[in-house]
């Protein structure tokens, strides 16, 4: 089981929506769509994981490192509908307490959070993105 991606940018923020499982098989597939957003955007990027159907624990240490990885470069990782799996235990502490991660409830607060950023839209996914997500 693996996940598909989309990439949605606003000017000055990026959107990478989850959908499937994050496991230690989609670590890759995961970090290739965050090396996506971080050539084609700008700002920080909110990780929507409102079709995520969970995560492990090999996971949760991708999106610690992508948080890490996004820091180097800059730029900020938030998070948005963090799953029921990873709400507790964890409590919104990613990056290993190194790079703050801001937790919004979902993807809608996450936005809100950003108004006014522009107008501009452009969006990118996998081929197997679930029409309904």
């Amino acid at each position: 089981m693996t996940i598909e991606w989309r990439y949605t940018i606003h000017p000055g923020l990026g959107v990478l929506s989850l959908a499937g499982f994050l496991g230690q098989e989609a670590v890759g597939r995961f970090q290739g769509a965050v090396g996506w957003a971080l050539a084609r955007g700008t700002g920080p990027v909110v990780l929507d994981l409102t079709g995520l159907r969970g995560w492990s624990d090999g996971g949760r240490l991708a999106v610690s490192e992508a948080a890490l990885r996004l820091a180097a470069e800059g730029r900020g990782l938030e998070l948005a509908a963090v799953p029921e799996s990873g709400a507790s235990g964890h409590g919104g502490d990613f990056g290993d307490g190194k790079v703050a991660v801001t937790v919004h409830g979902d993807l809608a607060a996450a936005l809100s959070a950003h108004r006014d950023r522009g107008v501009e839209e452009r969006e990118w996914r996998s081929d197997a993105w679930p029409e309904d997500a």
